[in-house]
């Protein structure tokens, strides 16, 4: 059975295991960074600040039956304050016309903005190659519990949740917008700027054009890539527009990727959650895929994908979900739909 909980001490050979499958900015092959990662989120779980910057919450897929993580995702409570703004890249246009020549462009811009008051970002969703693919949809497990999460404690959260999609890659792995323009500015290779830019977001606003920045200028595979993700990115974009985010006109500055959003209370998931008490039952044709919450005192946060009947307040499960750890029938619990986006 796979459950989907908060990050434990425990974890710390698992994620760092998963950390070295390749590169990734939000979980560094670094068993020092991961352990103070975990650490963070713990605290966030049990005393979250009143400071949303400081709260980070990792959650985890385990594979109960070989006690290894295998999946994870993360949020920020709050990604953009005035000691590290938020920074972006926006997209617009600029009319040019000329009455002596009789003619007139319009030319794509980028400029560059920043968010000192910043939403709650969605991030690092990382999931093991072996569980890819799986009719389970563990990727699909592990991204929606935030929402189950939030959808518990939107008090915690900001009242716009933001996500960052990956673009497309050239053939060395770059980003075709940071060759065009971050690396003349910057002097460093895409993967230095991001990792300096987690610690010290500085030399942004110091190096980084100030001005519009015009599309026209650049090369047509920088053009081509803003704005736009990479082929493995494509289901993540689906997912996300499909309970309720969308494209803001804006892009990461280093490499171009698109910023999505949607307002907390409107992500379908949150919007249509599932309030009711947990109770015993066979299951029957009008079942559904949910993930329901395991209110539990071992765990801050667990949760299960199962399938559940919602009946006159009652969230009905099969009772030898019980079998695996112990369920609190008769208590309160919240569930998000799981099969309807």
């Amino acid at each position: 059975m796979f459950i989907l909980r908060s990050v434990e001490e425990s974890d710390l050979d698992s994620l760092y295991e998963l950390s070295q499958l390749m590169i990734f900015i939000n979980l560094p092959s670094d068993r020092g960074l991961i352990e103070q990662k975990i650490a963070r989120s713990i605290i966030s779980f049990k005393t979250p600040s009143q400071d949303l910057a400081k709260n980070y919450y990792i959650f985890v897929l385990e594979d109960t039956q070989t006690k290894k993580v295998v999946g994870v995702s993360m949020v920020h409570a709050q990604h953009g304050t005035e000691s590290e703004p938020h920074f972006f890249l926006q997209v617009d246009q600029e009319h040019k016309y000329s009455q002596t020549l009789n003619t007139g462009f319009v030319h794509g811009t980028l400029k560059l903005g920043m968010d000192q008051n910043g939403p709650t970002e969605i991030g690092g969703l990382i999931l093991h190659p072996d569980f890819r693919k799986s009719p389970e949809k563990f990727g699909k497990q592990i991204s929606f519990t935030r929402f189950l999460y939030m959808a518990i404690h939107p008090s915690k959260f900001k009242s716009e949740i933001h996500s960052e999609l990956l673009p497309p890659l050239d053939k060395k792995g770059n980003p075709p917008l940071w060759e065009a323009v971050g690396r003349r500015f910057m002097n460093m290779n895409y993967h230095e700027a991001d990792i300096l830019s987690r610690a010290n977001k500085e030399f942004i606003l110091s190096l980084f054009p100030s001005d519009n920045i015009y599309q026209t200028l650049l090369s047509l595979e920088a053009r081509d890539a803003i704005g736009k993700v990479g082929k493995d990115t494509v289901p993540v974009k689906k997912m996300l527009e499909s309970i309720g985010f969308s494209y803001i006109n804006q892009v990461d500055p280093f490499d171009g990727g698109p910023h999505y959003r949607c307002e907390l209370d409107k992500i379908k998931p949150i919007k249509d959650k599932i309030t009711g008490i947990l109770e015993q039952g066979e299951v029957g044709e009008n079942a559904t895929a949910a993930l329901v919450h395991i209110p539990n005192k071992e765990h801050d946060f667990l949760a299960i994908k199962a399938m559940i009947e919602f009946k006159e307040n009652k969230i009905i499960l099969n009772p030898e979900i019980d079998s695996n750890f112990t369920i609190p029938w008769g208590k309160e619990s919240i569930a998000i739909n799981f099969a309807s986006y």
